[in-house]
């Protein structure tokens, strides 16, 4: 039987130990397998759990409690209520793969000493057509942008990629996955920003009744507002934009 060499799965299995936290999911070694549930879940007599097999785990991580989807696995939004058993270390790299696609190999690229990062400026550098506009704005409003799309309420990757003056994510205020370049949604989200302040609709001297209303809907469910549509000014990345505007971040 031929054996495939999988370093960052080595690698992984080397660090865990008994058993390490990924983003949200609770990963324990149990007799020759392994036990995954979400950290959540931690204290959960393992009868109420619903098993879950590694093959369904793909479909789990689509949707969110509420059956809405999640464009972005790395939300802090993955369901409750289960568990799931890897027999071996090949299924729980499968496992992996399902639940965070790509977050292995990412995890695995940014231990080195010098990790394969594309920054803000080089990224957006790239882009043409309505992407383009995202290289309009200056260093300073591209740096609220980043904290507003990336905080920790909507996305626990660890961002490593920067853009003067907002430093990188620390360690212990995310998860053990790294976030190399940005994504589709801060691309998206920057687009948006972008012609938000062309237009006028970002407000710098903003009421303070205002901010606080702004605030509180932060911190209210979102109800079915869908998670990349910026167009809704109830987005929570859309008010967590607003509020750095207004200095109540």
């Amino acid at each position: 039987m031929t054996v495939f060499e999988n370093p960052p799965l080595d690698a992984f299995l080397r660090q865990m130990g008994e058993g390490i936290l990924f983003a949200q999911l609770l990963i324990r070694r149990e007799d020759t397998g392994f036990q995954l549930r979400h950290a959540g879940d931690d204290s959960a007599a393992i009868g109420t759990l619903r098993a879950v097999a590694i093959p369904e785990l793909r479909e789990l991580a689509q949707t969110t409690e509420a059956g809405a989807f999640r464009p972005l696995k790395s939300a802090p939004n993955l369901r409750r209520g289960w568990h799931a058993c890897a027999a071996d270390a090949t299924e729980l790299g499968t496992a992996l793969d399902h639940l965070y696609p790509g977050a292995l190999a990412d995890w695995f690229a940014a231990r080195v000493d010098r990790p394969p990062l594309t920054h803000y400026r080089e990224f957006t550098a790239r882009q043409t057509g309505m992407y383009r506009i995202t290289t309009f704005a200056d260093d300073a409003f591209a740096a609220q942008i980043t904290r507003a799309c990336c905080d920790a309420r909507f996305c626990l990757k660890q961002r490593l990629w920067t853009i003067a003056p907002l430093a990188p994510d620390a360690a212990a205020d995310k998860s053990l996955i790294p976030c190399l370049e940005p994504c589709a949604i801060l691309l998206e989200f920057a687009r948006n920003a972008v012609r938000w302040g062309q237009q006028g609709e970002l407000p710098t001297h903003i009421p303070p009744q205002q901010a606080q209303q702004w605030f509180q809907a932060l911190h209210q469910p979102a109800g079915n507002v869908r998670e990349a549509d910026f167009e809704s000014p109830q987005n929570p990345r859309r008010l967590a934009l607003l509020l750095q505007r207004s200095g109540r971040d």
